[in-house]
């Protein structure tokens, strides 16, 4: 019982630690996208995510989806691993 509670635990944690970074990366890329239509803010707006998917592009390889997914693979390991953790300081 406590084996099955654990494993959905642990898969609920990694498929939320994986999910939360692709929604923030992708809901600020969304939103700088939106302001770009605001005249005086287009030109900051375009910077600002020029930056971002190149920040994410020197994870990914030259690719920013590839960036942004192993971005958010190192955020579901962590997430794993914290769940881990706190399983197994519960059952001291």
């Amino acid at each position: 019982m406590r084996t099955k509670a654990f494993v959905r635990s642990l898969v609920v944690a990694s498929l939320m630690s994986f999910l939360a970074p692709l929604l923030m990366i992708g809901g600020i890329v969304v939103v700088l996208a939106l302001v770009a239509y605001v005249p005086g803010l287009a030109a900051i707006s375009q910077i600002l995510t020029a930056q971002i998917l190149h920040f994410l592009e020197t994870f990914g390889s030259g690719d920013a989806i590839s960036g942004a997914v192993v971005i958010a693979f190192a955020f579901m390991l962590v997430g794993a691993l914290f769940d881990t953790y706190s399983f197994y300081y519960r059952s001291l």
